[in-house]
C-alpha cells in the first residue's frame, strides 16, 4: 500500500541496471522496467501482451499487472513502466554451469509457435536489423576519428540489407545469457525464462543465433559450448538453419560482430579508456570479415 514502509532485507531492492534502452529495479519479489524514452506505444503493447500470451507461457516470464493501471502499462515521464516477477539470473562468476542448452531449447520452442492470430496486436518486426544500424550510427558520431572505426566500417559494408527479407517467426531479438531468468514460482524442472521484450517480433530466427555465432567466429565462445547449444537447438526442432549452419547464420554472425565492435567503440571513446582484450578481438574480426568480405552489396553507405 502506498505510505506503508517497505520490510525488504536491502540485498533484495536496488537497480539492477540503468541504462539508455531503459532502467530496471527491483523491490523484492518484483522488478520494474521503465523502457527507453521513445519507445512506441503500440508496438510495446503488442509485445507485451505476447509475453502474457499463453502459447508462450513457457518461454517467457509472464508480465505482471499494475495496480494502479489495471487497463493497461503505466508511464513514467513518457516511458512505459512494466513489472515482472524477479527471476535469479545466470551466474556470470560460473560460467561451466551457463545453461547453453536450455537457452536453445528456448529459442527453438519461440520460433516454432505460431504468432497469436487476430484480434491480437499486430506484432511488429525483430529489431536485431535495426539495432546493428543503431550501433553503427552511434559509432559514427561518438568516435569518428577512432583508428578502428574505419575497419568496422568496412565489414559493415560486407552486411547485406535483410530486414525485408527472410522468414517471417517470433523472435527474442536481443539473445544473450543475460536475457535468462529462472522462474522460481514453478516446479519445472527446467525453469529458465526469457526476459526483455522490447526487441519482440517476427522476423528471421538465425538472428537469435547470431551473438553465439559470431563469439564462436571470433573466438570468444569455445568450440564445444557452440556444439552444444547448436545441436541442442537443431534437436529441438529449431527452424533457423539447416544441415549446413552459416548457410542462415553467415550475415548475421558478420552483422552482430559489427554491432559489438561499433558498441565497443562508442563507449570505450565516451568514457575515455582503452579497449579492452575481448572487443580488441572484435575489432580484429571486424578486420579479418571486411578482408574476405568486400564483393557483399552494403547496406548503409558510409
Amino acid at each position: 500500500m502506498p505510505g506503508t514502509p517497505c520490510r525488504c532485507a536491502s540485498g533484495l531492492v536496488g537497480v539492477l541496471a540503468d541504462r539508455d534502452d531503459g532502467t530496471v529495479v527491483r523491490h523484492g519479489v518484483l522488478v520494474a522496467k521503465a523502457h527507453a524514452p521513445g519507445t512506441h506505444p503500440e508496438e510495446h503493447h503488442a509485445r507485451l501482451a505476447l509475453a502474457a500470451h499463453p502459447d508462450v507461457a513457457g518461454v517467457f516470464l509472464p508480465p505482471l499487472p499494475l495496480p494502479d493501471a489495471p487497463s493497461g502499462p503505466a508511464g513514467l515521464d513518457g516511458r512505459p513502466v512494466t513489472v515482472w516477477p524477479y527471476g535469479p539470473p545466470v551466474d556470470p562468476e560460473d560460467p561451466d554451469a551457463a545453461p547453453w542448452e536450455d537457452a536453445a531449447r528456448l529459442l527453438a520452442l519461440l520460433h516454432r509457435t505460431t504468432p497469436p492470430p487476430a484480434p491480437a496486436p499486430r506484432l511488429p518486426a525483430m529489431r536485431a536489423p535495426l539495432k546493428v544500424s543503431l550501433a553503427v550510427d552511434r559509432m559514427r558520431r561518438t568516435a569518428p576519428d577512432h583508428p578502428a572505426t574505419a575497419t568496422v566500417l568496412r565489414a559493415w559494408r560486407t552486411v547485406p540489407d535483410t530486414r525485408a527479407s527472410g522468414p517471417r517467426l517470433l523472435c527474442h531479438g536481443d539473445f544473450h545469457l543475460g536475457q535468462l531468468v529462472r522462474d522460481v514460482r514453478t516446479a519445472d524442472d527446467r525453469p529458465w525464462r526469457f526476459i526483455d521484450i522490447d526487441d519482440l517480433g517476427l522476423g528471421d530466427p538465425a538472428w537469435d543465433l547470431a551473438r553465439p555465432a559470431a563469439w564462436f567466429a571470433a573466438g570468444i565462445l569455445p568450440p564445444e559450448v557452440w556444439s552444444r547449444f547448436l545441436g541442442a537447438y537443431q534437436e529441438a526442432g529449431g527452424p533457423a538453419v539447416g544441415a549446413d549452419p552459416w548457410i542462415r547464420l553467415d550475415v548475421p554472425a558478420r552483422a552482430l560482430t559489427v554491432q559489438t565492435a561499433a558498441l565497443a567503440l562508442a563507449k570505450s571513446t565516451a568514457e575515455g579508456r582503452p579497449l579492452d582484450e575481448v572487443e580488441d578481438v572484435m575489432i580484429d574480426t571486424c578486420a579479418r570479415i571486411a578482408g574476405h568480405r568486400t564483393d557483399r552489396a552494403p547496406s548503409a553507405s558510409p
